[in-house]
């Protein structure tokens, strides 16, 4: 594999990852959650800041920007379409587009349903992806500026890619997700294993994150609107996937 990624716990449940091309040098903050933790991580690697890869403009995800970019005259890329709200932003990418990261490519997805500018970055050849607040290990982001139906078809995209493929999302929810998730899927039995070990990884301070698409598809109940389980246990069976989904995220939202 061309890349190395090298994750790090920053703010209260936030991850930082710095993605790192062997073959040009070049290195990535996925994200500006923390400068402080983000120059400790470059320090600890020996790699030095080459880009910002934007995933939203929330303050937790792009709010070191401009003190990175100073520092470091690292190149800063978000979504065309949020470019406003990306602090130093000098590369606007778009949905379908591919950026060239050293020797590295990614795939631009928008994702929006978090945000209307959300984007992910998926580097095939390594099968990973950077997907921000869009798609959580069991969860999904809230839906502060777009609609259910905004982000279904986002989360759709995102299970669309190969299971195998590596999912870093940006923060540790994973085991509250996983308590929300056995309300309304309790008969799973993917699921309900899964739970059991995320609890004991949690015990022992071990990450949940990265997870994988494979995995989300089989146990994370936003992706899963399908489930005939599901649907009878929320009341909707046979109702619209976007509805299913809606009021399943309704439910996260009061939980």
């Amino acid at each position: 594999m061309a890349l190395e990624v090298h994750q790090f716990t920053c703010l209260s449940d936030n991850y930082g990852f710095l993605l790192h091309d062997n073959e040009s040098g070049c290195t990535a903050t996925i994200d500006t959650p923390a400068v402080e933790a983000i120059n400790t991580a470059l320090e600890e690697k020996s790699w030095k800041l080459t880009h910002i890869l934007n995933t939203h403009h929330h303050f937790d995800h792009a709010g070191g920007n401009e003190a990175l970019k100073e520092q470091w005259g690292a190149t800063v890329v978000g979504a065309d379409n949020d470019a406003q709200r990306i602090p130093g932003i000098d590369v606007r990418v778009r949905d379908g587009e591919t950026y060239e990261f050293g020797a590295s490519a990614a795939q631009i997805l928008e994702v929006p349903g978090h945000t209307s500018g959300h984007i992910a970055y998926y580097f095939a050849a390594d099968g990973i992806s950077f997907v921000g607040d869009s798609l959580f290990a069991l969860g999904c982001g809230r839906l502060f500026e777009g609609t259910p139906q905004q982000m279904w078809t986002s989360l759709q995209k995102l299970m669309a890619l190969p299971d195998e493929t590596v999912v870093y999302c940006a923060h540790e929810y994973t085991q509250a997700n996983a308590a929300f998730a056995l309300t309304v899927e309790p008969n799973n039995p993917e699921l309900v294993k899964r739970a059991e070990e995320i609890d004991r990884l949690r015990a022992d301070g071990i990450p949940t994150v990265p997870t994988s698409i494979g995995l989300e598809r089989a146990t994370n109940p936003f992706v899963r609107p399908m489930s005939e389980g599901l649907q009878i246990t929320i009341g909707l069976k046979d109702a619209e996937l976007v509805e299913v989904f809606a009021e399943t995220r309704r439910r996260k939202d009061h939980f």
